[in-house]
């Protein structure tokens, strides 16, 4: 054998054996990964789902046309931290400490130390991976003494992204409407806020609290969008392929479009012009990829955290002919599906065909959908209610379907839907429509204790069957029963959940 045969053979023993990792491909067939959330976007907004939109999202569409685009793919929680938790560990976010609610600036870390995550699982395989954006998945501030109003913004965070398997973070803490209102890259706050800034109402809605100099509301998408192109520019050309998360702060309030933006939807309000700002940032990131010549081997995923907020103004949108919710039920928050039915496109030149799918889709199936991609195992205790959908994009699989879904609202409220049939465990929404917790208590006492739908027959949610139907009823209230006590919804080692805080409220006793 000579020199360069053994050097050849060394490097096959390398790849073949890894570090700990039994099945992973080749650097040259593993594509760039992009993963971009929008902030509150409903199913409805965008015109490719809804033929009588009003908004016209011309760039998104485009990527729909170049891709797979889902049907009927939801989120693990109709509220924004819950779902950013279960797309980055691939685990329903009722399984954390967080029952109901959403975290906000102050918040401690949700993602507990040493849980996988999508990005962890990402890094060791190779990738270099960035988070740019709305993280709102808690971290440590580093506190003079304890207490929010002591925080000095000129020390390190910690625990943040950079602990979770990203390489580079450039964001905020919460939500663009939750103080305080710092950029922090990687770990360092990029300048000390030295005012406090007062809180507004109404589409331009966020809280009163410290902010920096250069932390202008209004200006947040574009810089989101600057700094990804930019990450996407560093990494193009690199030996190692990319992985970028990229959660928008919009359509969320505060609703700001920037003045070439303003009207520019015809809808006379500021709501749809913010949309198309979210469509331009889908073009500029697409134009950038093309730019660098990477688009084909680039694995691009479009979606929302959940469905579109009553802060969207639904009257107004109404008069003009426009439903962001398209034909379903409530808004975000709630339990139908309005709150958690969204827009979903996947486009990978390279290996995906454009398509239609009506595969039954969860957010917390983009973990086990990259690893089956890259050919990548992982343990039990990892992306325990995430399945592929491989095979939704003509790619070959191995793995089980997803043939059931668990959905939740903001109240901490269930639903579970398999096939035809999503029985839901409340008698309201769940959330922050009609019939509502708290504000319409005597019509809730007059209600069945649970709503099934039969979602073929009655998209809308209207015609509750659940006195007609027993038997299906107890057969899901039985499978979800399972699920939570089995602490995954995948084939697997059983794994325990996270009992802090306060648990479901469903009466298990027959089961």
């Amino acid at each position: 054998m000579n020199n360069s045969q053994l050097l050849y053979s060394l490097v096959a023993i390398l790849l073949m054996s890894g570090s700990g990792i039994s099945k992973e491909k080749s650097a040259v067939e593993k594509p760039n990964i992009i993963f971009i959330l929008a902030d509150d976007l409903g199913y409805g907004d965008v015109s490719c789902f809804n033929e009588n939109s009003k908004i016209n999202t011309f760039n998104i569409d485009k990527l729909a046309s170049q891709g797979v685009r889902f049907t009927d793919a939801h989120t693990s929680s109709s509220v924004c931290t819950p779902t950013r938790y279960g797309i980055l560990t691939g685990r329903y976010n009722w399984r954390s400490p967080l029952k109901s609610g959403v975290l906000y600036g102050y918040s401690q870390p949700l993602i507990k130390k040493g849980r996988e995550t999508i990005a962890s699982f990402l890094q060791k395989n190779g990738y270099q991976t960035g988070c740019i954006g709305k993280w709102h998945l808690g971290w440590t501030w580093n506190s003079i003494e304890k207490g929010i109003d002591n925080v000095d913004f000129s020390k390190k965070i910690l625990d943040g992204p950079t602990t979770l398997g990203f390489d580079y973070f450039y964001g905020f803490c919460g939500s663009l409407d939750m103080s305080p209102y710092v950029w922090v890259e990687n770990d360092m706050p990029t300048m000390v806020p030295t005012k406090i800034t007062e809180g507004a109402t109404g589409q331009h809605f966020w809280r009163k609290g410290p902010t920096s100099d250069d932390f202008n509301h209004e200006r947040v998408l574009p810089a989101i969008t600057e700094k990804a192109k930019g990450f996407i520019h560093q990494c193009a050309n690199n030996k190692n392929p990319f992985f970028l998360y990229l959660p928008l702060s919009a359509p969320h309030t505060p609703i700001l479009p920037t003045a070439e933006f303003k009207g520019k939807s015809g809808l006379d309000n500021p709501y749809g012009d913010f949309v198309l700002m979210v469509d331009w940032t889908v073009h500029e990131i697409c134009k950038q990829l093309e730019k660098e010549g990477i688009t084909n081997n680039t694995l691009l995923i479009f979606t929302s955290d959940n469905g579109c907020s009553p802060s969207a103004d639904y009257i107004q949108l109404s008069a003009k002919g426009h439903n962001p919710s398209y034909i379903f039920r409530g808004t975000k928050a709630d339990i139908f599906e309005g709150g958690h039915r969204v827009p979903f496109i996947v486009r990978y030149p390279d290996k995906v065909k454009p398509a239609v799918s009506d595969q039954l889709v969860c957010t917390t199936d983009f973990f086990a959908t990259i690893a089956d991609l890259l050919g990548v195992t992982y343990g039990d205790n990892v992306a325990e209610d995430s399945f592929s959908f491989l095979r939704a994009l003509k790619i070959k699989s191995d793995l089980p379907v997803r043939e059931a879904i668990v959905h939740h609202s903001i109240d901490g409220m269930f639903a579970i839907r398999k096939g035809d049939w999503k029985l839901e465990l409340c008698p309201g929404s769940g959330g922050w429509s009609y019939p509502r917790e708290g504000k319409d208590d005597a019509v809730l006492k007059q209600l069945p204790a649970f709503q099934l739908y039969n979602l073929k027959n009655d998209i809308g949610e209207q015609n509750n069957l659940q006195a007609e139907h027993p038997e299906i009823v107890k057969e899901y209230r039985k499978l979800l029963s399972g699920y939570i006590k089995n602490g995954r919804s995948t084939p697997g080692k059983p794994q325990s959940n996270d009992e802090s805080g306060p648990w479901l409220q469903i009466n298990w006793k027959d089961e």
